[in-house]
């Protein structure tokens, strides 16, 4: 960990800990935990909780669990359990023995809430969910006791054991906290801790008919793990209240919670609710879906875990919400890579060179640098021959002033090959140029001149007979504006030009043998992973490019 990430670790959440265990307090132990409800893939806001709540314990020679909050069968599946296992052990995070599930604690949640009644702090409610959220009343006017709120011990008893007997339909009564209906808190009044859901659970099949609200689970949880630091995002901050308030009236243990703010980027969605529409209605291709951002997302579109762990130390742990420049993230990664990535030579819009000098039967191969950030990564050899593919855009007939790649009449270099110059070019009957006509210098083989005559523009290359064909996907924001959940219709911010699919693209031989994945510089491109999908043709996807463009459209915006 560098220098600044040592003094962005210094957060606040640290200090309590610290301040904890030199007091003592639980035994100068520390057992957090990350609990996300199994209803969707994780996204980058959940990686900020997996690396703060793992981290933590790691730092201070603790605990961590991974438990799964599966309190609603309606929205809950094992496809979810298994893509969050995949995410945290990705990001290089490991629960050992403890991993846990809310449904483990069904029995005991249970016999708690049978506690919460006996002692006259809950009863059964006969108002339906809309009735309820109508006499909570508002933060100026106080709610409206509900009819059924003075019901006798005995009777809630009786009833709320018919509600787990499944003598009642869904929805037809819950049970609620009788706390105060007048609380400036509306988390307080008379929150509901049980309802009626009829549906199979993943785990606990058709045992049970009546599921715990979360903030009944929560904390319930906690206690029950010994948890010593619940660590939550700010969007909690109004629920500790409950929080405390229920495991005060029933006390047990009692961890504290800790509010952090949550991870919010540009250019991008974090709610479930809306990433679930974008699914839903095919705006993207799944989940996984390289522009969207999910864990699986990032991973498959070429993000390693290191990269995204350095950021979070970056950013580092704040008490007040704000939206994080997604160029942050972006750059932490173009680091990152730039550090471990090997370089290869692919042309994306390729146009055919025919080296008129050079030999018709002749075929040799240069030598290129797999990366120069890194020594020990070597070189490989570039085959080379008459005809190769360059950009398309790397040549103009009639150039701008500040144009210094390829045109009639200019020399080039090749990169690790040779210098080029142009002597003519073809023309289909449209007028399109499919051809030039070049010439090459054999004297500045490696991309040297014994002369020392120099040369503005170096290009990246691919030999037309040794080029292999692939598919080629520029993936790019997937809203036009920053904040997109600002909108009325943040459907109408998605960027149309998100993913761009380019069918044409040659490569050079060797990244055929690139395994699905693994994440290369294209020369002058940008960064580029094998996708998943790349069976029996292959797919490349762009990580990222190797520079911020979006800082000339936002400046032209302005």
């Amino acid at each position: 960990m560098s220098e600044n990430s040592n003094s962005e670790a210094n957060n606040f959440i640290r200090n309590i800990i610290k301040n904890d265990i030199k007091n003592k307090k639980n035994k100068g132990l520390v057992h957090t935990r990350f609990p996300p409800e199994p209803n969707g893939y994780l996204h980058i806001g959940h990686a900020k909780s997996i690396c703060l709540n793992f981290s933590i314990a790691e730092e201070y020679n603790g605990k961590c669990n991974l438990r799964f909050d599966d309190t609603n069968p309606v929205a809950e599946e094992e496809e979810y359990v298994s893509s969050i296992k995949e995410d945290v052990r990705w990001l290089g995070f490991h629960w050992q023995d403890n991993l846990c599930f809310a449904s483990d604690y069904f029995d005991q949640m249970y016999e708690y809430a049978i506690k919460l009644i006996k002692s006259g702090d809950a009863f059964v409610c006969d108002l339906n969910f809309d009735d309820i959220k109508k006499n909570r009343g508002t933060l100026k006017e106080p709610g409206i006791d509900s009819p059924f709120r003075n019901r006798t011990i005995d009777e809630n008893l009786d009833l709320f054991n018919r509600m787990r007997n499944r003598e009642f339909p869904d929805g037809s009564k819950t049970l609620r906290a009788k706390i105060n209906m007048s609380h400036s808190n509306m988390n307080m009044r008379d929150p509901i801790i049980y309802r009626i859901i009829h549906k199979s659970h993943h785990r606990t099949k058709d045992r049970w008919c009546i599921y715990p609200m979360y903030d009944w689970a929560h904390g319930l949880e906690d206690s029950i793990e010994r948890i010593t630091h619940s660590l939550c995002s700010l969007e909690f901050e109004d629920h500790r209240p409950i929080y405390d308030w229920f495991l005060e009236k029933l006390d047990v243990y009692h961890p504290q919670q800790i509010e952090f703010a949550r991870l919010n980027l540009s250019y991008t969605v974090m709610s479930k609710r809306l990433l679930k529409k974008i699914v839903d209605e095919k705006y993207v291709e799944g989940w996984d879906d390289p522009r969207m951002p999910t864990i699986s997302g990032f991973r498959r579109r070429g993000y390693n875990p290191e990269s995204i762990r350095l950021f979070m130390d970056e950013i580092g742990i704040a008490k007040r919400n704000n939206i994080m420049d997604i160029a942050k993230l972006e750059s932490t990664l173009r680091s990152n890579l730039n550090k471990k990535c090997d370089r290869r030579m692919a042309v994306l819009d390729p146009l055919k060179i025919v080296i008129t000098n050079y030999p018709e039967d002749k075929e040799e191969f240069v030598d290129a640098i797999n990366n120069p950030e890194d020594s020990s990564a070597g070189t490989r050899k570039l085959p080379f021959s008459k005809y190769i593919y360059i950009e398309k855009d790397d040549f103009l007939e009639d150039p701008p002033k500040n144009f210094f790649r390829l045109t009639v009449g200019r020399e080039v270099r090749l990169k690790y090959a040779y210098y080029l110059t142009c002597d003519a070019i073809t023309k289909d009957n449209k007028g399109n140029i499919i051809e030039l006509h070049c010439t090459y210098d054999s004297s500045t083989k490696g991309g040297r001149s014994s002369d020392g005559r120099k040369v503005k523009a170096t290009l990246h290359w691919v030999s037309i007979p040794h080029a292999i064909q692939s598919e080629v996907r520029l993936y790019d924001r997937l809203f036009k504006v920053p904040d997109p959940a600002s909108e009325k219709n943040f459907i109408s911010a998605i960027n149309e030009k998100s993913l761009i699919k380019l069918n044409n693209c040659m490569l050079e031989p060797s990244l055929g043998n690139t395994h699905v994945g693994k994440t290369l510089q294209f020369e002058r491109l940008g960064y580029f992973c094998r996708d998943i999908a790349s069976k029996d043709k292959l797919i490349f996807n762009r990580t990222v490019s190797l520079r911020d463009s979006w800082k000339k459209v936002e400046k032209k915006n302005n």
